[in-house]
């Protein structure tokens, strides 16, 4: 089944329902995001040539056509290849071409203009019409839909194949266990549709509910807060550093969460004493998930009355943890020779379901890594408690989450390195109050040559995404290193005091 069904069938049931506001304005209903979806389908088949199976890549941030260029993109088979908007346009060329993308669109429709073999469009381009009102093309459930690039260990993009099974079914899971969608709530994408908060429509849609992109096309507290109370039943996806940013401005407004009807937190480590103040602030509007892209947002999950809990003896270990498998999935922690370990024992989380990708795109070394012995494997750490309850240990691919976004050292490093002052370099993360963690770099200069801060930061800009340079460099003689020469980033980490413990 074609998971843009969803679409037509609502539009067709319900075609006067509110579809997408833009801040306080109603762009369009059902039935008018109907049309537009043919009309941009209609426009990429017999102006760009698009046709099924052709990836299209989304280069841009939140906008009103997001979910409309999406839809139009399955309308004629065809796959969708989300790019994090906050990446350098270098790393999304990249991306693009890996993933052999027919059309980029991009807010400007000029990004990529130096690169004359890469073609694009502006993602808001008006498309003419209207056209006839057609029904989504027949596709098997195992086609690919979604192309979501990731990276491991390396620093090497990796394309996760999700199908339109994987989607349904991670719909399927956010009704059972995240959140009962409904036709009276407004979805507001404050994170990137790029990721999770895009993946979270699907129920939205099928609900016949209203869509909501704040007129800041991004994530700002005082703007939410404002949202809620002229829209009311907000329902929003954030990660645990924009729960607390928003907190904070809630509390110097004054402000109860009054209108905001669901928080769902997930994509980083949410510290106790932040979730503790969240919910003395807001109360129980608050749902925890865990989920990585090859098993989009479907580990576990918290729901709201075990977050907001304090009958079980155990509630705060509880609220400590990422919850329970949710409903479509088999949860388990495997030891080194891939047996389920017992209760309070640490190994890799690993999962089995239909919501698990199909493999990583033309990297069959990779897919069999991760896909082995019919289970995915994570790659984090934890443990399970005798209720079935997982905690998360340690985050075995040194990856540094920095307000819900993943930032791989191999990257920063790579990248420092090129610099030729530069001898050896060790990237890390460290506590950050406001961003969860921030990026630090222990740099050792060749003999006789120097760098300054400022100097080393414009060459990151230069190399990549600005979000993921250090904030903090630390100049050292030499690295600490085991035997084998290998630096031991656990040293350098016992230095910042690093090691946060998730909630």
């Amino acid at each position: 089944m074609n998971i843009a069904n969803w679409l037509y069938q609502t539009a067709l049931s319900w075609p006067s329902r509110p579809a997408l506001y833009e801040g306080d304005s109603l762009r369009q209903t059902y039935h008018a995001l109907l049309q537009a979806t043919c009309n941009r389908a209609t426009w990429l088949q017999s102006v760009h040539g698009i046709r099924k199976g052709d990836r299209i890549a989304i280069f841009a941030k939140n906008a009103p056509e997001y979910i409309e260029a999406l839809h139009a993109c399955w309308w004629l088979g065809a796959v969708v290849v989300p790019v994090n908007c906050k990446l350098h346009p270098r790393e999304a060329e990249w991306i693009v071409r890996d993933a052999g993308a027919a059309l980029t669109l991009t807010e400007s429709g000029t990004v990529f203009a130096e690169q004359p073999d890469i073609r694009e469009a502006a993602l808001g381009a008006p498309v003419p019409g209207p056209h006839k009102i057609t029904p989504p093309a027949r596709v098997e459930d195992r086609d690919l839909a979604w192309l979501f690039y990731t990276s491991g260990t390396t620093g090497t993009p990796k394309g996760v194949m999700l199908s339109h099974d994987n989607l349904r079914h991670m719909t399927l899971c956010y009704a059972l266990d995240v959140d009962a969608a409904r036709a009276e709530d407004h979805m507001l994408y404050a994170a990137p549709m790029s990721h999770g908060a895009g993946l979270y429509m699907f129920a939205q849609i099928r609900a016949g509910g209203a869509h909501l992109v704040p007129a800041s096309h991004g994530f700002d507290s005082d703007e939410i807060i404002a949202l809620a109370k002229t829209r009311g039943n907000l329902v929003f996806f954030a990660a645990p550093t924009m729960v607390k940013r928003l907190i904070a401005t809630a509390k110097q407004q004054g402000y109860d969460g009054t209108g905001i009807r669901t928080i769902i937190y997930g994509g980083g480590p949410m510290y106790a004493h932040d979730i503790d103040e969240a919910l003395a602030c807001f109360g129980p509007r608050f749902v925890q998930i865990y989920g990585q892209g090859e098993t989009p947002m479907t580990i576990s999950v918290l729901p709201r009355d075990l977050v907001a809990d304090q009958s079980h003896p155990r509630w705060q270990a509880r609220r400590a943890s990422v919850g329970i498998a949710q409903g479509a999935v088999t949860l388990a922690v495997l030891g080194t020779d891939g047996e389920p370990l017992p209760a309070g024992h640490t190994g890799e989380i690993c999962v089995q379901g239909p919501t698990v990708m199909t493999g990583y795109w033309q990297n069959p070394t990779a897919s069999a890594a991760a896909l082995t012995g019919g289970w995915l494997h994570t790659g984090d750490l934890g443990h399970l408690d005798e209720d079935g309850f997982l905690y998360l240990t340690d985050r075995s691919k040194d990856v540094i989450i920095s307000g819900g976004t993943n930032i791989y050292p191999r990257e920063v490093e790579e990248a420092l390195l090129a610099h030729p002052a530069v001898f050896e370099i060790a990237v890390i993360g460290e506590p950050e109050p406001d961003w969860g963690e921030q990026v630090v770099a222990y740099v050792v200069f060749e003999p006789g040559k120097s760098a300054s801060v400022s100097e080393l930061d414009s060459w990151c800009r230069q190399q990549i995404a600005a979000f993921k340079r250090p904030k903090r460099y630390a100049v050292v003689r030499e690295l600490p290193k085991n035997s084998y020469g290998k630096v031991l980033k656990t040293v350098l980490r016992a230095r910042t005091g690093h090691e946060p413990t998730p909630a």
